[in-house]
């Protein structure tokens, strides 16, 4: 059975104060699953010994480099996501702080997208730790067949359960995942925060206003501190009163047609179910010590255009635009871009544009700096070159690099200016995106 679609006019506030909708009460079909602290669990099944332990996860070990991911034995202590090692530590001596392997949980993903894709041909991992199925287009759930609701919420839980066992007996003992169900993506990822760790509820339009009559509007994806303030300005408090404000009410709070989405999406409607074109392709990077060189500046940074050309290259894109910029102590931040006429796409045409906008940055209390390409163009066979290269030779150059290092590993091969650096800049795990994998 297929979810009903739902189109409304986006005219104006005004229009859409008489467009409150009904609870959308549609079979549940759409499943979230959520790997319970995924980096953390992924090193506590690799390694036993640190099964029942505190851990933590860090992209750099040192003490002012903040956790990517703790345990649930560590937040039991009051260690929490962003925390610095250093005052986690102080909160809990006996923490193990790992440096985060980006290996072992691309494998992690991998495996559970191996998972998804047998139950729907509709899935899809929204970040590294979080995956969507849509029943509607699932063998399971074909048209025709006649079940009630109540027997589809039956056997969605079934299967959610199934999933769970299979995460466990395929992957690893000591993996567990919270599993949430409803009409909506909204709705099933709110479902699977509920009972955290390792936690299966539905929410149905049957059991909406007691499910969201526990929850603060923070409990709530998408609504933190800032969209706390806009909805208390227009006298909403709690999950509930924003459940039965009118669209006009919402609009008027979030100061755009988000407030309409929100009156659809608490309501059960699908309206999350996109992909957004791709802007920008970057990588920034901390600074491990204030004592660099402007040479060890330079190298640092062209570590990182090479990363963002191989990000460019991957996602089958060529770019006209270069920006770098600069963090300094006690200083705003320092940036500056150029826009080229032409699109290129090669490391080396990266590099040397970042290169001449850097010459223009501090020369003292950098503490930070990153580069990224905008202006996107898909496509890169065809595109010339900015510097002038003959095209089929930088093709050729680049294509053999790129193969060598997808089949061996990042930076197999690389710049000679650029060796050392992989010391300091670690290849990061995104929560938000899987583009990259």
């Amino acid at each position: 059975m297929k979810r009903p679609s739902l189109a409304l006019s986006y005219a104006s506030p005004a229009s859409l104060a008489v467009t409150r909708l009904a609870y959308n009460d549609a079979w549940p079909l759409v499943m979230h699953v959520d790997l319970n602290s995924c980096f953390a669990t992924v090193e506590q099944q690799a390694r036993p010994l640190l099964r029942g332990r505190p851990v933590g996860i860090a992209n750099r070990r040192t003490d002012q480099t903040g956790l990517v991911t703790v345990s649930y034995e560590a937040k039991a202590r009051g260690v929490r996501l962003g925390m610095k090692v250093r005052e986690a530590r102080a909160l809990c001596p006996d923490l193990v702080v790992l440096e985060s392997d980006p290996t072992k949980y691309r494998y992690i993903y991998h495996r559970m997208m191996a998972i998804m894709s047998e139950y729907s041909p509709t899935f899809a991992m929204k970040s590294i730790d979080e995956g969507v199925i849509d029943f509607a287009d699932s063998p399971l759930f074909a048209q025709g067949r006649n079940l009630s609701k109540q027997e589809v919420e039956i056997e969605m839980v079934r299967l959610g359960h199934e999933i769970k066992r299979r995460l466990r007996e395929e992957i690893g003992c000591w993996m567990r995942c919270n599993v949430g169900i409803a009409p909506n993506r909204f709705l099933a990822k709110t479902a699977a925060g509920l009972h955290k760790p390792d936690g299966l509820d539905v929410i149905t339009c049957d059991n909406l206003r007691q499910v969201l009559g526990g929850l603060e509007l923070q409990d709530l994806t998408g609504i933190a501190r800032r969209n706390e303030h806009r909805l208390n300005a227009v006298g909403i408090y709690t999950p509930l009163e924003m459940l039965d404000a009118s669209p006009a009410a919402l609009h008027v709070a979030f100061r755009s047609i988000n407030g309409e989405r929100w009156h659809q999406r608490l309501r059960g409607w699908e309206v999350d179910d996109v992909v957004y074109d791709l802007k920008t392709i970057g990588r920034q990077y901390v600074l491990e010590t204030r004592q660099l060189d402007r040479r060890q500046l330079l190298q640092r940074l062209h570590h990182l255009c090479e990363s963002v050309g191989a990000k460019l290259r991957g996602q089958g894109k060529s770019a006209r635009g270069v920006a770098v910029y600069a963090r300094v102590y006690g200083a705003p931040r320092w940036k500056s871009h150029l826009l080229a006429p032409l699109p290129f796409y090669s490391d080396e045409a990266i590099w040397q544009v970042a290169a001449r906008l850097f010459l223009g940055a501090p020369s003292t209390g950098i503490r930070e700096i990153g580069v990224h390409c905008y202006h996107l163009h898909d496509g890169v066979a065809d595109q010339m070159s900015l510097f002038g290269d003959e095209l089929a030779r930088e093709q050729a150059r680049v294509s053999a690099v790129d193969e060598i290092n997808q089949r061996y590993g990042d930076r197999t091969i690389h710049s000679a200016d650029t060796l050392g650096t992989g010391m300091y800049i670690k290849q990061k795990i995104p929560f938000g995106s899987t583009r990259y994998f």
